[in-house]
């Protein structure tokens, strides 16, 4: 429809050229007279001429309605039904949201709108962390819009759709297409793009986990691995299940788990998971401190919080953002 509509524009505008070169070879009329000549006899309006016409000049203007008459009609139709239609909208709405793909940095990419890209959406969503999605599966730009979601419609294994999309200002990509080779190939082009992007990516399998690691992913993760580890948990360990279940996706019930980075001069920094007394001050529990890339999974109480180590805690919301502020 986008084409057609160009090409009425063309011809609507070729007309009125011809017509008013037309007359200003034949009749001698300045610009603005051979428009208005023009103008109205292909629309058929029934004024008087600018002034009488030749011989020639009474030729070319029945050679103009029958020619120029049928092509304003069909341009003029073509137009109406384009805005009519809504397709003027579609495209300035287009244009807005590539504008705020434009706008973005510091976000988050999710290349795929299947079932795992559209989970991985929806908590970037819950969580209000700014994102854009890449695909063009039919239909997905809709369900997008009507999520409120930024959407671009393209091929995110191209770099030129990572391109728009801001890969370069992103912070971070997660790729869940349905291949392991399109999820490999999108963290080698994404990486190559961006060093410092921080990338995970989806797995059918797990011997293609090293593989996509080795692409440049910093993360892999294979769904059918956790959801057998999960089903297996339910099983052996109920009550340990239906407790993570409760306090990360209970409505009412929202614990979670965060990193934060000690900073210089912050009142924690120097002092031992006792005499900071976290889980007093703020709420929330220290579960593990990582040091250079080291984890210590269960940091004893005389555990001393150095300027860039990261803490991982757990708590509600309100206790974290408190803990991340005194950190």
């Amino acid at each position: 429809m986008m084409r057609r509509a160009a090409m009425a524009a063309v011809l609507l505008v070729a007309v009125l050229a011809a017509g008013t070169g037309g007359y200003m070879l034949i009749e001698g009329w300045d610009a603005l007279d051979s428009l208005y000549m023009t103008v109205i006899t292909v629309a058929t309006v029934g004024f008087r001429e600018v002034a009488p016409l030749s011989t020639q000049g009474r030729l070319f203007t029945v050679a103009l309605i029958a020619a120029g008459v049928g092509g304003i009609a069909y341009s003029v139709s073509i137009i109406a039904e384009f805005m009519i239609e809504g397709h003027l909208t579609e495209l300035m709405e287009g244009r807005r949201m590539k504008k705020r793909i434009e706008e973005l940095s510091g976000h988050y990419i999710v290349a795929g709108m299947g079932r795992v890209g559209s989970v991985v959406a929806t908590a970037f969503d819950e969580q209000g962390v700014p994102f854009v999605v890449i695909d063009h599966c039919e239909g997905c730009e809709e369900e997008a819009v009507e999520r409120g979601w930024l959407y671009m419609s393209g091929d995110a294994t191209t770099e030129e759709a990572l391109e728009a999309a801001g890969v370069l200002r992103a912070k971070g990509l997660v790729t869940a297409l349905d291949t392991d080779a399109d999820n490999l190939f999108v963290a080698m082009s994404a990486r190559g793009m961006n060093p410092s992007l921080f990338i995970v990516a989806r797995s059918s399998t797990v011997a293609s986990e090293s593989k996509i690691l080795r692409a440049g992913a910093d993360r892999v993760v294979t769904p059918n691995v956790i959801g057998g580890r999960r089903m297996a948990a339910s099983v052996t360990d109920p009550f340990v299940t239906d407790y993570l279940e409760l306090v990360s996706h209970s409505e009412g019930v929202e614990f979670r788990l965060e990193a934060y980075k000690v900073r210089e001069g912050s009142e924690y920094a120097g002092r031992s998971i006792r005499e900071s007394r976290v889980r007093d001050a703020t709420g929330a529990y220290i579960m593990a401190v990582a040091t250079g890339g080291v984890i210590d999974s269960n940091p004893a109480p005389d555990r001393v919080l150095l300027p860039g180590d990261h803490v991982v805690a757990f708590g509600t919301r309100s206790q974290l953002d408190t803990l991340g502020a005194r950190l």
